[in-house]
């Protein structure tokens, strides 16, 4: 057992030996999860599984972190035939401890086997399936696909309770004792199955008493016992009718006798014949329900994503057209060369109107795309120099009073209107590091060495790196 708070091995004390922390509570925690571990791992073996799941969750309660108890649930699970909570409980597991986990094994072993995870998906959607015809009130088609069901997961435990339930419905009784029992053989204290068991035999045994009691009722009326003296006489009662009629009678039950044999002999064949025929029928139907289900939600998906895709072309399209109907970035780069030659001295209007343009919108923005491209650079190199200072201005000032967040957007912006300004670059990567995302600070200490080779910010720029690379 280690520490919670330094993961160093406990001792028999109350008190963690390497950091002092007070782990009483603790160890009676993992005790008592532990307890219940062994106590579902013994269920579990003499396949009370609904035991074994109620005192392996009583564990996890207790301990979340419990491989071996969330491993061993993943077990029972798959053992009634609950494939998804199976692999639930061991990809928990496997985020838990990644190595030396045996529940890798038991994972690979259904989602490597691409035939095997399709029969769990077709077990789902069938279960489902028979569950929406309950519902519709359609029990025999029910009944069809929880035979399916159960030809492809026999150990589904839940598919063999409701066959079971529907058989009860249709007083089918000795059926449903059948799906009762072999779910007891898989899980041998199922309460669901015990109660649907008892209800089963209590109308199966009153029959037997019925039978038993009108053959011995029909015995005694067969004969008539009186006493003669010390000796009781047993007369049968067809020594008292007449032979004749007894002749009559007798040749009456062989005639009934005769056509019930007929009737036996020929009905079942037929019934079967017509039982395949309709079994055949249905499963057609259910096959040609299935294909135009899959059809539909199929059509549905591409029309989703076309629905999507025509919704992300309008945002585009939105982003590029303004209120009037003209490109965004031509107006912007317009108002900007207006802005300079009316009052050259407001650069930062100019370069207001300049972040309004988007990198590669200009392809298409005006007929000359090299005339845009040409006026567009020609604006950012008579104002970058002059609007880079103003924002290193500003944003060194935020960054010496340790306001992070106005420094960050300044400097970004000082170093975009002039790649020259080392000093900006430099003190962006110092508020990246200060506010704590050391991977834009690492980026941007990289690029000041690869830019600015040989000179003090360099320098400090490779001392930060190694800095935050003994950090980690």
């Amino acid at each position: 057992m280690i520490c919670y708070q330094c993961g160093c091995n406990l001792s028999e004390h109350d008190f963690c030996t390497n950091c002092g922390a007070d782990v009483a509570l603790y160890k009676k925690i993992i005790y008592i999860s532990n307890r219940f571990y062994n106590e579902g791992l013994e269920r579990a073996n003499v396949r009370d599984l609904t035991g074994a799941i109620t005192s392996l969750r009583q564990s996890l309660k207790f301990n979340k972190n419990n491989v071996e108890a969330r491993n061993l649930l993943g077990l029972v699970y798959f053992e009634t035939g609950e494939v998804v909570a199976a692999l639930s409980e061991w990809v928990i597991s496997k985020n838990l401890r990644p190595k030396k986990n045996i529940a890798d094994d038991y994972i690979d072993m259904i989602q490597t086997n691409q035939n095997r995870l399709d029969t769990i998906n077709q077990t789902i959607k069938k279960y489902n399936q028979a569950l929406t015809y309950c519902n519709q009130d359609s029990l025999d088609l029910a009944v069809i696909q929880l035979k399916k069901v159960l030809s492809l997961n026999p150990k589904f435990i839940r598919a063999h309770q409701l066959l079971a339930l529907l058989y009860i419905n249709n007083e089918d009784w000795e059926k449903a004792k059948r799906e009762l029992t072999k779910c007891k053989e898989i899980d041998t204290n199922n309460i669901a199955t015990q109660r649907y068991l008892k209800e089963v035999d209590e109308m199966l045994m009153p029959e037997d008493g019925v039978k038993q009691s009108s053959r011995k009722r029909h015995k005694t009326e067969e004969a008539v016992k009186y006493q003669s003296g010390n000796e009781t006489i047993i007369q049968p009662v067809n020594i008292r009718e007449g032979k004749g009629v007894t002749s009559l009678l007798n040749l009456g039950i062989g005639i009934i006798i005769g056509i019930a044999i007929a009737v036996f002999l020929i009905l079942p064949a037929r019934i079967q014949a017509s039982r395949a025929n309709i079994d055949e029928e249905l499963r057609k139907v259910s096959e040609m329900s299935d294909a135009k289900t899959a059809t539909i939600d199929e059509l549905q998906l591409q029309v989703n994503e076309l629905t999507k895709a025509n919704g992300d072309l309008q945002q585009n399209l939105e982003a590029y057209l303004g209120t009037d109907g003209k490109l965004r970035s031509v107006e912007s780069l317009l108002k900007a060369a207006d802005a300079y030659l009316t009052n050259p001295e407001e650069i930062t209007v100019v370069a207001d109107y300049l972040e309004e343009i988007a990198p590669g919108e200009n392809e298409d923005a005006a007929d000359n795309s090299e005339s845009f491209e040409s006026l567009y650079n020609t604006l950012l190199a008579l104002i970058g120099p002059r609007v880079s200072q103003a924002y290193y201005n500003d944003g060194y000032e935020a960054f010496r009073q340790e306001n992070y967040e106005d420094a960050i957007p300044n400097l970004e912006k000082a170093f975009k209107y002039d790649a020259a300004n080392g000093d900006a670059l430099y003190n962006l990567a110092n508020s990246y590091y200060r506010t704590g995302e050391e991977e834009k600070a690492g980026a941007a200490y990289r690029q000041v060495i690869e830019l600015f080779p040989g000179t003090e910010k360099a320098r400090r720029s490779e001392g930060f790196l190694e800095e935050m690379a003994n950090e980690e």
